[in-house]
């Protein structure tokens, strides 16, 4: 019987990486993914057989790790991240599903965005948090926003994956007019760009001044609640013990 791992591995360095998924890559017949994620990996993992696909083909992604690992071969199919969140988990099983495929799989996780980035801000996830994807290209734009008011409400930490893009220009802007109905215009704001990558950037801005930020689809933003503070360039968020 052939095995199908959805590993997540993590924003992209090797060091982020879990031993479990470096194991598993190492041991694989076959590695799938994304092309970009594909290329990140050939540097580490150089001498692997690759199966890649660009943007927009994830259905057919997922279908050729099912088909692959029902020639009875040992398959990782790769996602940045976490593959059990926004990655490729769902997918593969809705897939295999519908296949009738006779293989084992198994979900392998990794370190999200939402923790690389938390990690470069400092600490600004203590405290119960939600993270929003403003991509609308699987969920209409007013559910999203729904979503973001409701964490308002809340007072939850929002972390927002895919910010902004050529097309989804003025989401971020929304979705901050939406959260400064419950909270400051002074609320901290932290800006990763490429997490955990050579190239990563970041910054600690406000609420009121998010929407003159640079931000990108390779950014994460992180949204303080009503105790969130910046120190010393650290955005941190109380916990609530008593010191």
């Amino acid at each position: 019987m052939g095995k199908l791992y959805v590993v997540g591995f993590g924003p992209g360095g090797y060091e982020h990486m879990t031993a479990k998924c470096i194991d598993v890559i190492k041991n694989a017949d076959v590695v799938t993914g994304y092309t970009t994620y594909v290329n990140i990996l050939k540097e580490y993992f150089p001498d692997k057989n690759y199966i890649a696909t660009p943007m927009m083909q994830e259905v057919k992604r997922c279908e050729m790790a099912v088909e692959e690992a029902m020639k009875d071969q040992t398959v990782a199919m790769v996602s940045s991240g976490d593959s059990g969140i926004y990655g490729m988990a769902g997918i593969i099983y809705q897939v295999a599903e519908e296949k009738g495929a006779q293989i084992e799989i198994e979900t392998v996780p990794g370190v999200t965005a939402a923790s690389a980035a938390a990690s470069v801000l400092g600490a600004p996830l203590m405290h119960d948090f939600a993270v929003i994807s403003l991509s609308d290209l699987m969920t209409p734009l007013d559910l999203i926003m729904k979503r973001v008011d409701c964490a308002g409400q809340g007072d939850l930490i929002v972390c927002l994956y895919n910010p902004k893009s050529k097309k989804r220009v003025d989401y971020v802007e929304k979705a901050a007019d939406i959260l400064m109905k419950y909270r400051k215009a002074e609320t901290p704001v932290g800006i990763v760009r490429n997490a955990g990558r050579k190239d990563e950037s970041h910054c600690i801005t406000t609420l009121g001044a998010l929407k003159d930020a640079d931000i990108d689809m390779f950014s994460v933003v992180i949204i303080g609640n009503s105790q969130t503070y910046e120190k010393n360039g650290r955005m941190i968020t109380p916990r609530g013990y008593r010191l």
